[in-house]
Formats: structure tokens, C-alpha cells, sequence
């Protein structure tokens, strides 16, 4: 694995994203519809959040995200903020067997659930530049928050 490389792919695709400031995790979901064409749902999901953060399903209307329940807001974003990279990075998905989706959803119709994220290893190429992109989404945002709070820039890495 290229740790060099997959930061520059996080670093490339950010600026391509062109975000307006103020970043936040709202206007960044708005600006990746506008990208996609798409309305882009944002779920929490019962279930073992021990094994599952979050999922990326394509439906045949609209991208679903399904995020586990997370301890904090922030924790929750970057759950977020991971499967927006992995949207933004244009990872592909797969398609999904109908069985599959009815676990998932059982009371939505399983032909709506056309595609989704797979992932059966957490430090391959594909979920380390996502977690890099991830990581750079939310210094956006957490920079974007001290400047409405006026706070300057390099405040709190000075003084703590």
C-alpha cells in the first residue's frame, strides 16, 4: 500500500470538490446531490454497530447511507464524511443480490436496491484514501467552525 500516494489522491480529489466556505457537513451533502444528480439520504441504522459503521446503498432513486449510532456527533460525521469519499473518489459499487437487500430492508421493495459498497478489507487502498479523504472533510469543517466563531486560524493548535 502507497500511504504517499493514497494521501494525494484524498488531497486532489478535495480540491476538485471545489466547496464553497463556510464548509459544513450539510453543505457538503448538498453540493455531492448537486455533483450526483441525486438526492442522498442520511439514515442512522439499528443493528450491531460493533461490526458496521456505515453502508453506501444505490437505490434506483437516490444514494442511501446508513450510519451506525455513533457516541458522539463528530464520531457520526466522520462515518459520514467516509462514505461521501468514497462517492467523491468514485469508488464503484456492486450489485447486490435481492436476499441481501432484504436484510437490510425488509419493508422496502428489493428491486429499489440496485447497488452497494462492499468491503471486506478495512486497509485496503480503496478505504484508506476514503478514511484520508474523510479525515481532510472534516479539518474543513472544523476550520470553517472557529472561523465563524472567530476564532483565528491557528488558535487552538497554539494555545490548545
Amino acid at each position: 500500500m502507497d500511504y504517499a500516494a493514497a494521501r494525494e489522491r484524498a488531497r486532489t480529489a478535495e480540491l476538485q470538490l471545489n466547496l464553497t466556505e463556510p464548509v459544513s457537513l450539510q453543505s457538503t451533502h448538498r453540493h455531492l446531490e448537486k455533483m450526483r444528480g441525486r438526492p442522498i439520504e442520511i439514515q442512522a441504522m439499528d443493528g450491531p454497530e460493533d461490526q458496521v459503521c456505515g453502508l453506501w446503498f444505490g437505490l434506483d432513486d437516490a444514494d442511501l447511507i446508513l450510519h451506525a449510532r455513533a457516541a458522539s456527533e463528530v464520531h457520526r460525521q466522520q462515518i459520514v464524511l467516509h462514505e461521501f469519499a468514497h462517492m467523491i473518489l468514485r469508488h464503484e459499487q456492486e450489485e447486490l443480490a435481492p436476499e441481501v437487500a432484504r436484510n437490510f430492508f425488509p419493508d422496502l421493495d428489493p428491486g429499489r436496491v440496485i447497488k452497494a459498497l462492499k468491503r471486506t478489507d478495512f486497509m485496503d487502498e480503496f478505504e484508506v484514501t476514503a478514511e484520508l479523504l474523510a479525515d481532510r472533510l472534516a479539518a474543513r469543517i472544523r476550520r470553517s467552525q472557529r472561523r465563524a466563531a472567530g476564532q483565528p486560524g491557528n488558535f487552538g493548535s497554539v494555545f490548545g
